[in-house]
């Protein structure tokens, strides 16, 4: 799971970054903060604050809201009970404080993730993300790790054509240390599993370009 940290306050933005990743979590950073913003991260949950250089947390939240509905926790030294209120009401899914208890940020994290659709079918096959499965015609194949990263980033991307370098760094966060191959070796890996539940041909190799489903 990719968590978005929309945070100004480096010593803050770090901390978090490392409290969630050695829960497991991929981690992405906003550090510029222009005034509009541009996300063009794909994440399964965005942990924002409201005070920003040149762009409040609130009209970022709206912005998200108009073609996202990504969960969105605010994390902010604010106070305020119409704070908290006006975060709700732009569509924030929830809100904690500075300085934060952070099992009670975790399992708000993990409450947020789990509203999430758990289920993607696309072209009949089905991705169950909590068993990290691939379902298609009652027959079912279960995933590693990387595999089920692969296909997660596969099916919230579907007919988009996927860079190997894209991918690298979605899976490894280091699209210069890694060899390529390491990813080829996972493709085909994955490939032969769904072979294995008659889903032939589902991940195409666009040539020169990466790969779509």
């Amino acid at each position: 799971m990719n968590i978005l940290i929309i945070e100004d306050e480096e010593n803050i933005r770090n901390e978090l970054k490392n409290l969630l990743e050695k829960e497991g979590y991929q981690v992405s950073l906003v550090t510029e903060f222009t005034k509009n913003l541009n996300l063009k991260e794909n994440p399964d949950l965005i942990l924002l604050d409201i005070n920003l250089p040149n762009e409040n947390g609130f009209q970022i939240c709206k912005t998200i809201r108009q073609t996202s509905k990504v969960p969105i926790i605010f994390v902010t030294s604010s106070q305020k009970e119409e704070d908290e209120l006006k975060s709700i009401i732009l569509g924030g899914d929830d809100f904690i404080t500075k300085p934060y208890n952070t099992f009670i940020l975790l399992e708000k994290i993990k409450r947020a993730l789990s509203k999430k659709e758990d289920k993607i079918t696309i072209k009949g096959v089905t991705f169950d993300i909590p068993s990290s499965t691939i379902k298609c015609e009652g027959k079912e194949v279960e995933l590693t790790r990387n595999e089920r990263k692969i296909m997660y980033y596969f099916f919230t991307n579907p007919n988009k054509i996927i860079t190997k370098d894209e991918l690298i760094e979605y899976l490894w966060n280091d699209k210069y240390y890694l060899d390529e191959n390491i990813l080829t070796v996972n493709i085909n890996r994955l490939r032969k599993k769904l072979e294995e539940i008659n889903i032939n041909n589902f991940i195409v190799t666009e040539r020169g370009k990466g790969y779509r489903i």
